[in-house]
């Protein structure tokens, strides 16, 4: 077994961290000003409970034990769904904006559904291996050949599973969330050679049942009418949305330069989370999305080979899980800013200010640099 610490995935993270945190200290310095006296609270806010977590989480995660790691994401995924209905007990959950997502700690607070992106990747991805191990097949589509046992054994149990954390974060309200760990697991379940069709239903059911959510929710039927309709209400419900868009087309190729946006004062709603991509394009402009983009399809491919290099099934699934959640999620972001996909309310990778999601990205590159160093 040849070992090597995997130096460009680590130099590219390191590229993206560093950015974000210069970037989040101009970004951040009006608001923080205003509302705590101090142009500093939020960059070492996010230092202290986003940057610094996420390193030990992230080396602990480089170092521990594959094969342990294997034998406890049931128990870690377990634990997830716990925290997951706890945010709705009184004095221990926390709510924002009509939803209830957080759990509070006192000095801060953590956001559990952002965990679950990497605890239902392990889960899945411990749950595919033993299950290929079990059968003692190459691929899953040897066992079709036994009538049924494919669909009580391995579609149903799957099906079960993300109805279950589905249930968990429909009542949360986040449906942005679901939506990325939905894509990224259904994208592990087809890498796994699962017949075709498996997943066909999967994904017409998924559209169904968000047709209904969109029909009975009225906030995201309202994004969906501002995504098809921007001109609609420019100063209500698509407000976020064209300031976003007049921040993206005021960067021109080259951008105002880093500090100088002038949305950040307070005309851009959520400018350090979920908007943070048009703050960046007004500063950097279209070079710096470009720059942006490639970064990530660099850490995309990167993990597809580090995919592609593992030595069990287990660690391919991993990382394909990994790589899929992040760049799906920071695409998603992106799209949506530029008014070419519905507002989704996720963050930008490595990039949106929030603790909880900078944390679980780290541990998932801690993870890759481990599957990688064992290729």
């Amino acid at each position: 077994m040849n070992k090597h610490f995997n130096y460009f995935l680590f130099v590219l993270v390191v590229i993206l961290v560093g950015s974000s945190f210069l970037f989040l200290a101009c970004l951040s310095a009006p608001a923080s000003l205003q509302r705590f006296g101090n142009t500093n609270y939020y960059l070492f806010h996010q230092l202290l409970f986003g940057l610094l977590p996420g390193i030990v989480l992230g080396f602990a995660a480089y170092k521990i034990s594959l094969q342990f790691l294997k034998k406890m994401a049931p128990w870690l995924v377990l634990g997830n769904l716990i925290l997951l209905f706890l945010v709705f007990i009184p004095k221990i959950g926390s709510s924002a904006g009509g939803a209830s997502r957080w759990i509070n700690l006192g000095v801060g607070s953590i956001q559990p559904s952002e965990f679950l992106k990497i605890t239902a990747i392990l889960y899945i991805s411990a749950w595919i291996a033993s299950k290929l191990s079990e059968t003692q097949v190459k691929d899953w589509k040897s066992i079709t050949k036994k009538g049924y046992h494919n669909i009580i054994y391995i579609f149903l149990p799957f099906v079960i599973f993300l109805g279950l954390i589905s249930v968990a974060l429909y009542f949360q309200k986040d449906a942005s969330t679901l939506g990325i760990i939905a894509i990224t697991l259904l994208a592990m379940y087809f890498s796994a050679r699962t017949p075709l069709w498996h997943t066909l239903l999967i994904l017409i059911s998924g559209a169904s049942i968000l047709l209904f959510l969109i029909k009975f929710e009225p906030y995201r039927l309202d994004r969906w009418l501002i995504f098809l309709h921007p001109d609609v209400d420019p100063l209500g419900k698509g407000f976020q949305l064209r300031q976003s868009l007049i921040s993206l087309g005021s960067g021109g190729v080259f951008g105002k330069g880093l500090g100088m946006s002038t949305q950040k004062f307070g005309f851009l709603p959520q400018a350090m989370s979920d908007s943070i991509f048009a703050i960046f394009g007004e500063e950097s402009g279209i070079a710096g999305c470009c720059a942006l983009i490639v970064i990530f399809i660099l850490f995309f491919w990167l993990g597809i080979q580090i995919s592609k290099n593992s030595n069990d099934r287990f660690s391919k699934m991993t990382a394909v899980g990994i790589v899929v959640w992040i760049t799906f999620q920071a695409f998603i972001n992106m799209s949506s800013v530029a008014g070419i996909f519905p507002l989704a309310g996720i963050p930008l990778p490595f990039f949106s200010y929030g603790g909880s999601h900078l944390v679980v990205e780290l541990i998932g590159v801690g993870l890759l640099l481990n599957i990688s160093k064992n290729t």
